[in-house]
């Protein structure tokens, strides 16, 4: 065995909780299906596959004809299993007490559903911090895999990242392999025989009485979801000839982890830094020290050095998603509020489901933003409110919370208003604008204040710059999406230009200035504001009743101005076919489209995916203009425009000394 290199290959198949149907089946049919029934044909090729919970448990209920064959794979002996958390969380931001109830849920359904529990996890984007490890250890994982990137940057040479290494946590052990990105970027845009060169000069590599291992774990979905790999991978047979070509070889073999792991002695201790894959380094940075990083970067390459020395070329943390997105940090601090309430009660009073909608918060993938991430996807970040918003109305009923209170939420030094009737739920941010963030229909299971403001971004530059598509395939093999350009939409100036106000609900102008408020009283039923930069004193008062929100202005004089307000609406039909205006019985147009109506008192925002709408309401006349509000994101298939919101501008002159706007939210 010391003479032949023991690939230990694995792959990593996830979806976002929350994610369409037709993306689901779409991604079924392209890469999950016709990998493993290729996989299946041959027996002797072993293998280690990690699906994330949700997903699994999709798959088995769509399609348990091939789940069925990756049962038999199992039961053969020719996959192992690889846990994690159960609905994919990175299991650094989450409480110590939900890591060890996400591992050890995934690690049961695993023993239930395929008759193995497993030794190894996969690490929610190879997330790495060393409090994770006891966690991991309690949950009986033996091993993780991490880059071989997190050993560089702990010192290792590459010539050393050929076996296993050990690692200690509050007297917690834990094995850790590191992936090799050499074979990331091979496996599966490189030729097979350039790949099988490859993996066959590593037999050379072995020590006495040791075997080196090749390790490989990554995206399943780069093996036909990836622009062009549905037909390099399938239609001209890569995978295929690649099984074929390993078991030909007389210096490769297949072993699980755990073979190898029972088999082969660890190279020692290790410590590594706080640290994902190089990618994520810079995806995590805001944009001016994204920019200076990536230049940086590039320097290095460009003078050679960079291979040598990248280790030492650190960008941000994972964690530095919170600091960027103001809309992740909010979510995830709401999250962990509700993980606190729930521990709170009595172990007799909590739930199965409420312990699965905690878990379903935490998904990662709304939390951020880089190739893949997903916080600029609406529907994603809707499916953790969803959940957020569910588990809140459970705990609500056991543990009954003030109908007001105020507290700094996402700990940026500003303190948040609650006001919640059982029905809805306003989250005032007392920051001076005296707007809404967050605005819950507890029977929708919906938060209107769900959206996200432009903000800058480092990949603006390649827009800016004009730079042209090239996604054409590579000479050998074809192109991995980090290397790409394109666009799915077509991205002007003005569409990337950031926001200088919140996207929230009821942002008060005064001929076009910002009105500044300060909080006058607050009471059960309402919160009183009142401006400071204005000439005379205007009043705003907001409370719910019932189904309503209600926001009353008063005016102390009447002034020959024009007072506006604008209201972000995050409406799930974004636009889509499925939401549309309608007002005095028409419809003048569907969320997606501009729309100016004169002299309104009355409109209702009518939504399919919702399954409602909300009814906006003017005392007087007002002049209301709407549009849709998009952000610019990128993916893996190019720059894309994506709608967050409806917003609506309500604008009206002050020659009355009240008017009172009302959202009526109702169920269908």
């Amino acid at each position: 065995m010391s003479q032949r290199v023991s690939l230990l290959l694995g792959v990593h198949a996830h979806q976002p909780v929350g994610n369409f149907p037709d993306v689901l089946k779409d991604a079924h049919q392209r890469c999950y299906k016709p990998f493993l029934q290729i996989l299946y044909r041959y027996p002797d090729f072993r293998f280690s596959v990690h699906f994330s919970g949700w997903l699994l448990d999709y798959l088995l209920q769509h399609f348990p004809d091939d789940m069925a064959l990756l049962r038999q794979m199992v039961a053969r002996r020719q996959v192992e299993l690889f846990g994690a958390g159960d609905t994919e969380p990175v299991l650094a931001v989450i409480p110590n007490r939900d890591r060890i109830g996400q591992i050890d849920t995934f690690s049961r359904k695993l023993a239930v559903k395929f008759g193995q529990r497993p030794q190894g996890a996969w690490l929610t984007e190879r997330v790495w911090e060393s409090t994770v490890v006891p966690a991991l250890a309690n949950c009986g994982i033996r091993y993780v895999t991490v880059d071989d990137y997190h050993f560089l940057c702990a010192g290792k040479t590459p010539e050393e990242l050929n076996g296993y290494f050990t690692t200690e946590e509050d007297a917690h052990k834990l094995d850790l392999f590191p992936i090799s990105e050499s074979l990331r970027y091979k496996i599966p845009f490189s030729p097979v025989e350039e790949t099988i060169a490859y993996l066959e000069s590593l037999a050379d590599h072995h020590s006495l009485n040791t075997s080196s291992a090749a390790v490989y774990f990554d995206d399943i979905e780069k093996f036909g979801i990836w622009p062009e790999t549905y037909h390099w991978v399938y239609e001209q047979g890569w995978l295929e000839h690649f099984v074929q070509s390993v078991l030909a070889s007389d210096k490769i073999c297949t072993r699980h982890y755990s073979e190898y792991h029972a088999s082969e002695k660890t190279r020692g201790i290790v410590y590594l830094p706080t640290v994902s894959y190089i990618e994520m380094n810079e995806w995590t940075l805001p944009a001016h020290s994204a920019n200076i990083y990536a230049e940086l970067l590039q320097q290095a390459k460009t003078s050679g050095w960079y291979e040598h020395k990248k280790a030492f070329i650190r960008g941000g943390i994972w964690k530095n998603f919170f600091s960027r997105y103001p809309e992740s940090n909010w979510m995830h601090k709401r999250m962990l509020g509700l993980s606190a309430r729930l521990i709170e009660l009595p172990m007799q009073q909590r739930t199965s489901e409420m312990k699965q909608k905690l878990y379903e918060s935490q998904a990662n993938d709304a939390y951020w933003h880089g190739m893949f991430g997903g916080l600029y996807l609406p529907h994603l970040r809707r499916a953790v409110y969803n959940a957020m918003i569910e588990l809140e109305a459970l705990l609500d009923i056991r543990a009954p919370r003030p109908s007001y209170f105020t507290e700094d939420t996402d700990l940026d030094g500003v303190e948040e208003a609650y006001l919640q009737n059982g029905v809805l739920q306003a989250v005032l941010k007392l920051d001076g604008f005296a707007s809404i963030c967050e605005l819950d229909a507890y029977r929708l299971k919906h938060n209107f204040g769900d959206t996200l403001r432009v903000q800058c971004e480092h990949y603006y530059q390649k827009i800016q710059a004009g730079q042209p598509d090239t996604s054409g395939g590579a000479v050998n093999g074809i192109a991995s999406a980090h290397d790409r350009i394109s666009y799915k939409h077509e991205i002007n100036a003005e569409d990337i230009v950031a926001d200088d106000h919140p996207r929230s609900l009821f942002v008060d102008r005064l001929n076009g200035t910002f009105i500044a408020y300060r909080s006058v009283a607050a009471a059960l039923e309402n919160n009183h504001f009142q401006s400071e930069n204005t000439n005379y004193p205007i009043h705003k008062h907001i409370l719910l009743d019932q189904n309503r929100l209600q926001v009353a202005y008063h005016f102390t004089a009447k002034l020959a101005h024009k007072f506006s307000t604008e209201i972000n609406l995050a409406m799930p039909s974004c636009d889509g076919m499925g939401g549309r205006y309608i007002c005095q019985g028409r419809i003048p147009g569907g969320f997606g489209e501009l729309l100016e109506l004169a002299g309104m008192t009355e409109i209702t925002l009518d939504d399919d995916t919702l399954g409602g709408s909300v009814v906006l309401k003017a005392s007087h006349p007002v002049t209301l203009r709407a549009h849709p509000h998009f952000s610019v994101s990128q993916s893996e298939s190019g720059f894309e425009k994506i709608m967050q919101a409806t917003t609506l501008l309500l604008e009206w002159p002050v020659t009355t000394q009240e008017l009172i706007i009302t959202l009526e939210i109702n169920a269908r």
